[in-house]
């Protein structure tokens, strides 16, 4: 969730910023209401973006001197966490009572519509009302007070103002950017974009107005007349809207065609920079030949799943992820999903092997999935055989039995070419399900359950990670731990064993000695975790939790 907000907000704010500086003063107010809005959309949906990038490093040497960390282990710490329950509590009731003040809005201005005259005017209907109001409009609606209408004491350039809000749709933006505001109201930017925004609907109002009657000191004489009258409703579109400077400078306002395609061009790098900026993650690999087998691995695994839908669910069926393959992350493919099957190549017998088996009265086997013996044999020859392997049923200690051992799998040609030839090109079925348990190491292979399409399971143990890898912790330890000069001088060996918590912002806490051997060496271990730098937390499904970290360090005197 944070990084959902971190993102979404870094966009909304550049975006913002750069309709303030570059695109508000100009007269190109269909483009810029269409900016608008797209930048709140793309705002809410670039922190689902991910673009992978491979960069290969090369491996580095590890010297840790005379110190020697074993593998570590964590045990995930479950607790209650009452702050964030508290923060979600106030979210929810905030949130909730400011969804009762948008829907209590919209009945108040259902009501009023429902209980007041209506009259049809030309694409909109005007809505009389008794009360001293200004012309305000929502949806196809104009409200406008009942005697200045008798008394057509409304001007043409008012209705015209108020039509272009009903036909151009604007009450759909506020309504859009107020949905919004409801459910990130502890985001202030929102405040500022309905601002921009309603002021934008006022510029192409009065532009209308404008080419319309081609009166502008009329225009805004009549509107510096309106402006003491301030009333302003809350999801209505409103005649004196910011009656400021800014409205009148823009209506005798010109932009050249030119200056006007430049300003949007230059939008281009803008948003593809937000993209490189939020959405690139660099995946570091080290540079070996099994790198290298890896990524001729995932091309084949990328041609294979094509097309198939990954549904991964944690122990009570929450639905965790639910996409296409080709909407997977690297990493999520290489956890989740196995390799590609090898091609099975063709094994063909010998024609002295063929004959063996027709001269061996115990032969017994499954040709294309039927029962064969030796006799049946006699019908083929040994290059009608595509493919042939030895059938052993294992029993408990895992030995076959002796009388399996004259007992085949055969395959004809013709069944090979049909059915087996392209078996690892495409795989057969549209949906993988798994069901992921917590506890230990993941095993992303497809078994034969799930390519019957069934659930089957898969594990993992969430570890928190030393910035830039655990090679890179072992080395921090061994360069800033300083030996006992008494280990030194007697050439003692021993364990320290320690554990600590890697908190949920990366911090090691409640460093504890468990088994010291003795000479300082475990407070000198203490001292050397508490000089970390932060962790990279655990994390399960995509939230950081509490670690209890278990280390055994290995301590020898360089004399020993």
């Amino acid at each position: 969730m944070s990084d959902f907000l971190i993102k979404s907000t870094i966009t909304l704010f550049v975006l913002l910023t750069v309709y303030y500086l570059f695109l508000e003063k100009e007269k190109i107010h269909l483009f810029n209401r269409f900016y608008l809005l797209f930048s709140l959309a793309f705002s809410m949906v670039i922190p689902f973006i991910t673009i992978e990038v491979i960069e290969e490093i090369a491996q580095p040497a590890i010297e840790t001197g005379n110190i020697q960390i074993l593998q570590g282990s964590a045990i995930v710490l479950e607790e209650t966490n009452y702050l964030e329950i508290g923060l979600w509590s106030l979210y929810a009731v905030v949130t909730l009572i400011l969804a009762i003040r948008f829907i209590n809005n919209i009945i108040k201005i259902s009501s009023k519509m429902k209980s007041n005259n209506t009259i049809d005017y030309k694409n909109a209907k005007l809505i009389l009302v008794p009360e001293k109001t200004l012309p305000h409009t929502f949806l196809n609606t104009i409200f406008i007070n009942e005697t200045e209408y008798n008394d057509r004491e409304i001007e043409a350039e008012l209705y015209t103002h108020e039509l272009t809000h009903v036909s151009q749709k604007h009450t759909l933006d506020i309504l859009f950017i107020e949905i919004l505001k409801t459910v990130f109201w502890f985001n202030p930017i929102f405040i500022f974009y309905k601002k921009a925004i309603q002021l934008n609907h006022e510029f192409l109002a009065d532009e209308k107005v404008v080419t319309s009657y081609n009166n502008v000191p009329f225009y805004q004489s009549l509107l510096l007349s309106k402006a003491n009258e301030n009333q302003t409703f809350y999801l209505a579109s409103n005649l004196n809207y910011l009656i400021t400077k800014k409205r009148l400078l823009m209506m005798t306002k010109t932009t050249s065609r030119t200056k006007s395609i430049v300003k949007k061009i230059v939008l281009i790098p803008l948003f593809t920079g937000l993209i490189g900026f939020l959405c690139v993650q660099t995946v570091a690999q080290p540079i070996n030949n099994k790198n290298e087998t890896s990524l001729s691995e995932d091309k084949k695994r990328d041609d294979y799943y094509k097309g198939v839908r990954l549904i991964v669910k944690d122990n009570r069926k929450k639905v965790l992820i639910d996409k296409k393959y080709e909407d997977l992350t690297l990493s999520e493919k290489r956890l989740y999903i196995g390799n590609a099957p090898a091609p099975i190549k063709k094994k063909s017998p010998t024609q002295k092997e063929f004959e063996s088996w027709i001269n061996d009265t115990k032969f017994s086997g499954l040709l294309d999935g039927k029962k064969i013996n030796n006799i049946d044999l006699k019908k083929y020859n040994a290059n009608y055989i595509a493919y042939y392997s030895r059938y052993y049923n294992p029993t408990k200690n895992g030995k076959p039995y002796e009388t399996d051992l004259n007992h085949y799998l055969l395959l004809s040609n013709p069944h090979f070419e049909k059915k087996i030839k392209n078996k690892d090109k495409k795989f057969s079925f549209k949906v993988i399900e798994k069901t992921i348990k917590e506890g230990t190491v993941a095993k992303p292979v497809i078994t034969r359950d799930v390519q019957k399409n069934k659930t089957t399971s898969i594990y993992y143990n969430p570890k928190p990670k030393y910035p830039g890898g655990m090679e890179k912790f072992y080395k921090f330890v061994g360069k800033n731990f300083n030996i006992p000069e008494e280990v030194e001088k007697n050439k003692i060996k021993g364990k320290v064993y320690l554990t600590f918590i890697v908190e949920m912002d990366g911090t090691l806490s409640d460093i504890k000695i468990i088994k010291d051997m003795g000479y300082g060496t475990g407070d000198e271990a203490v001292r050397v975790l508490k000089l970390s730098p932060k962790w990279i937390p655990a994390k399960i499904n995509n939230k950081p939790v509490r670690v209890e970290y278990s280390l055994p360090i290995t301590i020898r005197s360089s004399k020993a």
